[in-house]
């Protein structure tokens, strides 16, 4: 006969390594069409996965690209979740550019007098 491989639910994984808060909320994220697992769309929350496939999923305002390296028996603290997986994605680009007409605050304590004459000058400006 041949080896047992182990394989588990994708809402149940996704909810245990923490990507969603509760696993409802992951099976609707699988349901509505926004997952890819090693490429292939997938609309099954009951789809299996087991360590070494690929998950694609949209997360917030960018994409995810998952490895799964083991499956959790639990859903345990985050260590322990950030151990089932390995992030493929790319860093998110950093846009930290000002631009002129909008000066903001940078939010180191609390704004000056000078800060907060610059952002009521900035409010006044796009009003007009």
């Amino acid at each position: 006969m041949s080896e047992k491989t182990e394989k588990l639910r994708v809402d149940k994984w996704l909810w245990h390594a923490r990507f969603f808060k509760t696993r409802s909320l992951a099976a609707s994220r699988v349901t509505a069409g926004s997952l890819r697992i090693n490429g292939d769309l997938t609309t099954k929350r009951a789809a299996t996965i087991s360590p070494g496939d690929v998950l694609t999923f949209a997360q917030g305002d960018h994409v995810r690209v998952i490895q799964v390296d083991a499956l959790g028996t639990r859903r345990g603290p985050a260590p322990e979740a950030q151990a089932l997986y390995t992030d493929l994605s790319p860093p998110e680009p950093r846009s930290e550019e000002k631009s002129p007409e909008n000066p903001a605050f940078e939010g180191k304590g609390r704004p000056t007098k000078r800060d907060r004459r610059q952002l009521d000058l900035s409010k006044a400006r796009h009003l007009e």
